[in-house]
């Protein structure tokens, strides 16, 4: 009997990296496909094909042979990049999605997983910093984040309907704001865990650190670790539904810094510039569903999942510092 291949599209992508390392581990067959390569370490996906999913074709190719899709490929990065690039992730994530859920249903791909994001929850439901968990049901009336929510509830219903109208089976998964290792921390699309490291890094005991916002802004924020453990138990899981996937342990920028902080064994001062773009003023996850479909949810504390990521971004920016610097011919 042949073996079964594992696709993960967007495979070059901090969260894709981790997930192709876990299946591998878990014995799977694993094509990675994606418009870049991993950044910071070779993949150890069995394939790995450099391409760019916007293009009808090269989904046609990605999903050739394969019996799931875990499709995470995605035009993201972190706040400062969605709230300026709407036409861009728009364009291209629609592009991405409908080319790859289409191929991969003309292939008879046996499951197909699509990766969404908590920025499709309505924002009249974010305006207070301890908010209320927002549950899955909660998606509708919709009022996702411009852009990048809203392209993303759009594939979910896509999902859904390939579903019910064509037999497709489906999964989605909610993520809620995801860290750790391996990921971007620098360039404009990194998200706040790895900012934050990154500013705390780079301080000098008794300086002070930029903070966009107001600093009271709260979040969830989930380890890598849990979330590709979680993303592989919903695949293998009956529900075909969206669910959320984040920890329910809500904690402000501020809080987040002094943890940081705490960590690098520095005192430092918060400097906080309210014109920049800060999201959405609470968002939390409500595990509920997650817990009932499949007894399990994210387990590792922020405390505890902070600190080797502060550890390698440390080290990557000191690597950085001790590089020579190579003069430019003339």
């Amino acid at each position: 009997m042949p073996e079964k291949i594992a696709l993960v599209t967007g495979a070059g992508g901090f969260i894709g990296h981790h997930l192709v390392s876990y299946l591998v581990a878990q014995g799977h067959k694993v094509r990675g496909v994606d418009i870049k390569a991993p950044e910071y370490e070779a993949s150890k996906a069995h394939e790995f094909e450099l391409l760019d999913l916007r293009v009808p074709g090269n989904c046609e190719r990605a999903v050739s042979g394969v019996d799931e899709v875990y499709h995470l490929a995605a035009d993201m990065g972190g706040i400062g990049y969605i709230t300026s690039s709407h036409a861009a992730i728009t364009l291209h994530n629609t592009l991405i999605n409908v080319n790859m859920i289409k191929s991969a249903r003309e292939a008879d791909v046996k499951r197909f997983l699509f990766s969404s994001s908590a920025c499709i929850y309505p924002q009249y439901l974010q305006h207070k910093p301890d908010v209320t968990p927002l549950r899955e049901d909660d998606a509708f009336p919709a009022d996702p984040e411009e852009g990048y929510g809203l392209e993303k509830l759009y594939m979910e219903k896509m999902c859904q309907y390939f579903s019910e109208d064509w037999g497709f089976p489906t999964r989605t998964v909610r993520f809620h704001n995801v860290y750790g290792p391996l990921g971007t921390y620098d360039g404009g699309r990194e998200k706040a865990p790895a900012a934050i490291c990154r500013k705390v890094a780079l301080a000098a005991d008794g300086s002070s650190i930029e903070i966009w916002g107001d600093g009271q802004q709260t979040r969830s924020f989930m380890h890598v670790d849990d979330c590709v453990e979680g993303i592989f138990r919903i695949m293998r899981s009956d529900y075909d539904r969206p669910l959320n996937l984040g920890t329910d342990e809500l904690v402000s920028v501020d809080q987040l810094v002094d943890m940081v902080s705490e960590i690098a064994g520095k005192r430092l001062v918060k400097r906080h510039d309210r014109s920049r773009p800060q999201g959405v003023r609470g968002r939390n996850s409500d595990n509920s569903r997650l817990r009932e479909v499949l007894g399990w949810e994210p387990s590792i504390l922020l405390k505890d999942g902070l600190k080797p990521t502060y550890r390698w971004i440390a080290e990557m920016l000191a690597r950085k510092a001790d590089a020579p610097h190579v003069q430019a011919a003339e």
